[in-house]
């Protein structure tokens, strides 16, 4: 069942969105050669403690940590871990902000250093799949609108669409439906409707868009070790258009 959100609860994951989007931005200060996901795990625990917040995925299904942080060729759900980030990597921190019980997802790519400029370009189409993505969320539309935007414009770029991993809608719990593929026909799946709040975050591989788990039964690395990013979006659905309520830019 879709959870059809009220303006006040619009307003409270509104709320927790910001505090992630600021959070993102102490993220991105601290990214540069040396530093380790393990520190910048601890940042994050520390800023939302800070403001009254708490990461919501710590726990979630025994997962122990504050972030997922994915660097190179892992798509998603990264441990932490203690090793520096190098020259030239690429890094997803993925989190989910728990605000007095409203929620906000959302996850950001960051270039270390100086990058190839392949993976330059794989972070500029996976930043504009998703907002593609995003301007397709128009009520009347259906939920396989915004896969097809999103697939279309990146295989038209060269780049490939993961599939294992998909948006979903959020609320009082981090997953709830609808299920947001980013890839699909137009015109299919459940109808986009005011009220509806969901993620919008494109996994994009340089190679194929096949995937392969690690050993700890979280971590989905490339199947052929090429590079993938990932931008992620919390998203409300207003008569006006989509409302990003996750927004890092200043309006």
């Amino acid at each position: 069942m879709i959870v059809i959100k009220s303006p006040r609860e619009i307003k409270a994951m509104h709320e927790a969105g910001k505090l992630l989007a600021a959070c993102h931005k102490e993220i991105a200060k601290m990214i540069a050669p040396g530093v380790t996901t393990w520190e910048i795990n601890d940042l994050v625990d520390k800023y939302l403690a800070g403001h009254g917040a708490h990461p919501q995925q710590k726990g979630y299904k025994g997962y122990e940590y504050a972030t997922c942080a994915s660097i190179n060729d892992e798509i998603c759900h990264g441990f932490p871990r203690k090793t520096p980030l190098n020259e030239g990597d690429i890094v997803t921190i993925d989190m989910v902000v728990n605000l007095n019980g409203a929620l906000a997802d959302s996850a950001w790519s960051y270039a270390v250093g100086k990058i190839s400029p392949k993976a330059q370009e794989l972070l500029e189409v996976t930043r504009e799949a998703l907002y593609k993505g995003i301007e397709a969320a128009q009520i009347g539309n259906r939920i396989g609108d915004i896969g097809h935007a999103i697939q279309t414009f990146t295989e038209a770029r060269g780049f490939s669409v993961v599939r294992d991993f998909i948006g979903h809608g959020i609320g009082a719990v981090i997953h709830e439906k609808p299920d947001v593929p980013h890839y699909g026909a137009p015109s299919k799946g459940p109808r986009i409707k005011e009220g509806m709040v969901f993620t919008i975050e494109p996994m994009i591989n340089i190679g194929s868009y096949m995937t392969k788990m690690d050993h700890n039964k979280w971590t989905a690395r490339t199947h052929d070790g090429e590079l993938s990013a990932q931008y992620e979006h919390t998203i409300a659905i207003s008569p006006d258009g989509p409302v990003i309520l996750t927004e890092q830019e200043e309006k």
